[in-house]
């Protein structure tokens, strides 16, 4: 199920919000905040997610994403406003709630020292997963994840990438509806991160779940169907991924030249175009890169030694909204809390 919101420039109103017809979301948000003393996380940020919807949160570390996770999950209180998950309130039904979801955190909380198979079962226990059909289910999740045959192997000599998806297993071993991955591919190797994204498309149409995932790799939001971009606590752009870049507007043309200056002489009076340089590379924005390029070196007067066109990037998203870069924005993040609160007074 994919759901769409027109484009947008600033945070949704609860008003403009839009989900499934017929359907309750399975994430409902209005005037969230969280203060942490002086310091104000998360502030006021509206959002509601669609049953079955891949949802990304998007922003760079200390953007308030974590804090706002926690919250959903009832790993903290919210200072004001409203929150529900699978038609339960975060504060109210903490019980409920966490029946209801599955949580991968940012910080690996796997007992090294059991093998796969024992980890899942020790969580399904934790769970109440009915003793019929853990077994069953067990495997079911396993070979999901491509673990099946390494069940019985300790799980400290497990891959980073394995463990990751022993982690993704566990959380959806109780068949959640909402399943929550914090960071899930945090420091691990690209080739990694792009396994962890495959087996989480193919969970996802497998077990028609709602994923919300907090991520600030720009490459791995562009796989969800809604993206929310978060900045100090706000949240400053919500949309599809294409209908974000495509209110950025122009594509990026890069030139090498044997005579920077001449060149952007040359853009400036016979393009019109206003173009900086750094590092050797001159730069411009215009409205379609593929059809300026032959323009460029018919018309430009200077030798062009190389020519690069690029799309907007949710990069250029960002920077768009926020006035930086999401590397520039990054702020040390704290670690979620340890599982044993996810089953605490069950």
């Amino acid at each position: 199920m994919r759901v769409n919101l027109g484009a947008s420039s600033a945070q949704t109103e609860p008003s403009d919000v839009v989900s499934a017809p017929g359907l309750a979301p399975a994430i409902r948000v209005r005037g969230l905040v969280k203060r942490y003393k002086e310091v104000e996380a998360v502030r006021g940020i509206d959002l509601d997610v669609a049953a079955g919807e891949t949802f990304g949160f998007l922003g760079p570390n200390g953007a308030g994403k974590s804090t706002t996770i926690k919250i959903l999950c009832t790993l903290a209180d919210a200072s004001s406003g409203t929150a529900q998950v699978a038609g339960f309130d975060v504060a109210t039904q903490r019980d409920a709630v966490r029946r209801h979801i599955g949580l991968v955190f940012q910080e690996p909380t796997l007992d090294t020292y059991l093998t796969g198979e024992q980890n899942l079962r020790f969580h399904g226990e934790l769970y109440g997963v009915d003793r019929s059909t853990a077994a069953a289910r067990r495997e079911e999740v396993l070979r999901m994840v491509g673990l099946w045959q390494r069940r019985r192997d300790a799980v400290q000599t497990y891959s980073g990438g394995m463990r990751r998806r022993l982690e993704i297993a566990r959380g959806l071993l109780h068949s959640p509806a909402v399943l929550f991955l914090d960071e899930p591919t945090i420091g691990l190797d690209p080739q990694t991160r792009a396994s962890i994204w495959e087996y989480l498309r193919e969970l996802h149409r497998r077990e028609e779940i709602t994923v919300f995932v907090t991520t600030h790799y720009m490459d791995e939001a562009e796989h969800c169907d809604r993206v929310a971009i978060m900045n100090e606590g706000r949240i400053v752009a919500l949309d599809t991924p294409d209908r974000l870049k495509a209110a950025v507007g122009k594509d990026r043309v890069q030139i090498t030249t044997e005579d920077d200056e001449a060149a952007i002489a040359a853009l400036r009076e016979h393009f019109g175009l206003q173009a900086a340089v750094h590092e050797g590379v001159v730069s411009m924005a215009v409205a379609d890169g593929a059809a300026f390029v032959p323009r460029l070196f018919g018309g430009l007067g200077v030798p062009i030694r190389s020519v690069t066109v690029s799309r907007p990037s949710l990069d250029d998203v960002f920077l768009a909204h926020t006035g930086s870069t999401i590397r520039d924005a990054e702020q040390p993040s704290g670690s979620m809390h340890p599982i044993a609160l996810m089953v605490r007074g069950r």
